[in-house]
Order: structure tokens, then C-alpha cells, then sequence
């Protein structure tokens, strides 16, 4: 029996979803939206675009059950399309702009090439490595980190749920930038104290963030940059979503410097994906979040997702012995337990 060539077309034509949630948020649709309803000439006016042309994107907007038609030829803006605004708590705006915009979106274009050379296509479209571009495009640099927090705030509950550090009298986390993953770790575990190490500017929204959550007379905030050092001493060390942006070298290089600051009786944590079972087969159903992510980073920063012996083996160069891991609900993260090997 033949396969059904139907079922490969939804994928072929993935990009284009993708794309429409971008437009729509680069023009600021769903915010103008968010005011109240209108139609699609007020829209084009507010937005600065064709009527006619937006009118077709918004049909596609509203087969994604973005935007519904209402009476009078308006359009009203849905529960999900609410999400793609920029003042709702649960925005993914910015998401949406980096994962589908000029700094992404040609770089997915040359997935085969980077398969063919193994050699990231970032650079092959932007000329340069992504850290470096991001360096030379600072105005980026607010979209990357926002997005970075709105990344998080989709899994927060999975991981809060899963990863209880209240068994330590303080906790560092190393790259954890506006702190909304630490504010809520510290708000879930009122006798933990915390400190927030990243460089100034990914620090500059933490003193709101650790403020709203009512949690700033129980955290510090330390500028680092964590090639060179960390703070020394405490009880754990966290690190989200970090190793996996560095090849082995420099991943290497970040654990060695917790390491060298970390006490003898000091805990590792690192809250990663996990790649897990290989091309679907038993005993373990693959992380299609590590999996596709891991392609992204492959793209991107030449690096990667790991496997739980990659991870082991990360850890013992640097200076660490893999305890456990854990996996944090359907988020595709776990929490994976280190401590200093014995010398």
C-alpha cells in the first residue's frame, strides 16, 4: 500500500503559519486589534500597509483563529491571537519576531548547505558568528532577551513544579538574565536566597522583575561574564538553557569556571533539553523539543542538544559527576543534578 503524499503537505507548507504570526506582529495587527475592533482600512492605516494585500494575510490570520470577522466587516481579535500583543503576560511577540525574522529567516534557508559542510549557516548569511552579530546590532538585543523570557514563561510551571532547590540556603543562577525564572524558584521556596549573575545588559529589566514578584529583599544581582568568573562560595549553582548555546569547548570552559567557584559540598544544576531515543525507536520516545532546537542551534551557534552521556561527559571535563535527571513535565526540559567529582 502506497503512502498517502497528503499527509507531507501540512509540512511543506509549515513556513507559511510561521511567517503570517510574524508579519502580523512586526505590523502590531493584533495590538491595534487589542484597542478594540476594526476594519481592515483602519487596520492598513494604523499599520501603514496595503488594505487590499493586508486583507489577504488577515484571511489567513483568521484561519489560524487569530482574528474572527464580526458584523460591520470588522475583525475582533481572539483569545490566541491576544498572545502575539505586547502587554499581555503571556506574549510570545517577540518570539515570533526572532524565530521568523531578518535575522532567522535566511538562515533556515540554508539548512543544506550546513548539513553538506557542517558549518553553521549563520555566518555563511550574516558574515559573521551570531554572538558577534548580535554584538555589531544591539538594537536586537532587547527582542533576543524578551523572547528569551517569553520562552521561559511558557515552561515556568513545568520546571517550578519539577525542580525544588529549598534544600539549599542559596542559589546562583549564572546567565539567568531578567530573572523571572529565579523570581519565581525563590517565591516557591521562601527560606532560599538568591543571586542573579549575568552581564548589565541582561540584567536590565531584573530589578522590575525581582520586584514584582516580591522577592528583591532575597536576591542579588551580580554583573559577570561567565568565561571568567562566577560567584564564589554558595550552596548551588543553576544554569538555564546556557550549554546548550556553546559548542564543547566553550560549554567546557563556563562549567569549569562554576566549578573553580563552587564549594567542595556545592550542587550543579543545569536545566536543559535532553536528547533522547533515535529516530523514534524504543525504549525511548524522542524529545521532538531537543530535537528540533537542536537543529536550530545547528544552524546558529554551532552547537547542540545533548544526551544525558553527552551531558556526562561535559560535566566530568570540567570537574563534575552527573547525579541525576529529571525530566519537568511536557516542557521537553529536565533538571540534571551535578556535584564535584572527588579528586
Amino acid at each position: 500500500m502506497s503512502a498517502d503524499p497528503g499527509q507531507l503537505l501540512p509540512m511543506l507548507a509549515a513556513y507559511i503559519p510561521a511567517k503570517v504570526l510574524q508579519t502580523l506582529a512586526s505590523l502590531e495587527v493584533p495590538d491595534f486589534l487589542g484597542e478594540r475592533d476594526r476594519t481592515v482600512e483602519e487596520l492598513a492605516e494604523l499599520s501603514g500597509t496595503h488594505a487590499p494585500s493586508l486583507e489577504r494575510l488577515l484571511r489567513a490570520a483568521g484561519v489560524l483563529g487569530l482574528v474572527q470577522e464580526i458584523e460591520g466587516g470588522k475583525l475582533r481579535l481572539t483569545e490566541l491571537g491576544s498572545v502575539l500583543r505586547k502587554d499581555t503576560p503571556n506574549s510570545v511577540r517577540n518570539f515570533a519576531l526572532l524565530s521568523s525574522g531578518s535575522m532567522s529567516w535566511p538562515v533556515w534557508g540554508e539548512l543544506e548547505s550546513t548539513v553538506r559542510t557542517g558549518e553553521p549557516a549563520f555566518e555563511k548569511v550574516h558574515g559573521k558568528k551570531m554572538w558577534a552579530y548580535m554584538d555589531d546590532h544591539p538594537e536586537l538585543k532587547p527582542m533576543f532577551s524578551t523572547a528569551m523570557s517569553e520562552a521561559t514563561l511558557t515552561v515556568l510551571p513545568d520546571i517550578v513544579a519539577t525542580f525544588n532547590p529549598g534544600e539549599h540556603g542559596t542559589l546562583v543562577d549564572v546567565g539567568g538574565g531578567n530573572g523571572l525564572l529565579l523570581a519565581a524558584l525563590l517565591g516557591a521556596n521562601p527560606e532560599l536566597r538568591g543571586v542573579l549573575a549575568d552581564t548589565s545588559g541582561g540584567l536590565n529589566d531584573a530589578p522590575s522583575v525581582l520586584a514584582e514578584a516580591g522577592v528583591e529583599d532575597r536576591c542579588e544581582t551580580v554583573e559577570v561574564d561567565f568565561f571568567d568568573s562566577v560567584p564564589a562560595g554558595y550552596d548551588a549553582y543553576l544554569l538555564k538553557s546556557v550549554i546548550h548555546d556553546w559548542p564543547d569547548e566553550r560549554a567546557t570552559e563556563i562549567l569549569k569556571v562554576v566549578r573553580a567557584a563552587a564549594k567542595p559540598h556545592s550542587v550543579l544544576y543545569l536545566i536543559e533539553f535532553v536528547m533522547t531515543g533515535k529516530f523514534g525507536a524504543a525504549p525511548e520516545a524522542p524529545n521532538v523539543h531537543a530535537i528540533m532546537s537542536d537543529l536550530n542551534l545547528m544552524l546558529g551557534t554551532g552547537s547542540r542538544e545533548r544526551t544525558r552521556e553527552q551531558f556526562a561527559e561535559l560535566l566530568a571535563e570540567a570537574g563534575f559527576e552527573l547525579d541525576t535527571v529529571t525530566p519537568c513535565g511536557q516542557s521537553g526540559f529536565s533538571v540534571l543534578r551535578a556535584v564535584p567529582a572527588q579528586r
